[in-house]
């Protein structure tokens, strides 16, 4: 996979958790306990794959309320611990080749994507941002049309992660 171009306007959500920033990490990093509440709430999550590591993938699946299952690709490029990781964000089906999502026809294929953690005192700041990789000119539209959505989104998904910090403690 080449580096890829990006262009466009940037996706960012910003959050910042009462815990230490090796907490905020090991909830994020660590699948079990990733897998606990890095879903839509009442979602299952079925991980296939997940090796943490340059050139490692994270290949999950999702059951949708309407009985779908929806595959998702993330392919690191950068992991530094606990401050940041960089990877190329995509869905796939059940044997983790990239393909269109089922909610738009033109969603882009790829996503590039950074997280940071920065310690805040006894807090931590996580900074997700995401840019599409390669965007036709209406990939980027309709990625753009859905920052927003993306924001509700990634702020249930947040607030899932801040229930879990404050039930197993810092």
């Amino acid at each position: 996979m080449n580096a890829g171009s990006v262009t466009g306007k940037t996706f960012v959500f910003i959050r910042t958790f009462n815990a230490p920033r090796e907490t905020v990490w090991d909830a994020w990093a660590d699948i079990g306990k990733r897998s606990q509440w890095w879903k839509p709430m009442g979602t299952p999550i079925t991980v296939k794959a997940y090796d943490l590591k340059p050139g490692g993938v994270m290949h999950y699946g999702m059951d949708t309320p309407n009985g779908d299952k929806w595959w998702g690709l993330f392919a690191y490029r950068e992991v530094e611990v606990p401050s940041r990781v960089v990877y190329v964000n995509s869905f796939s089906d059940e044997e983790g080749n990239i393909v269109r999502a089922s909610m738009h026809p033109h969603w882009p294929l790829e996503i590039l994507t950074t997280f940071t953690f920065a310690e805040d005192g006894d807090k931590t700041k996580v900074k997700l941002e995401g840019v599409p990789l390669n965007p036709t000119k209406e990939e980027r539209a309709i990625f753009e049309e859905r920052i927003e959505q993306m924001q509700q989104a990634f702020a249930g998904t947040f607030g899932q992660l801040e229930t879990y910090l404050a039930e197993h403690g810092r």
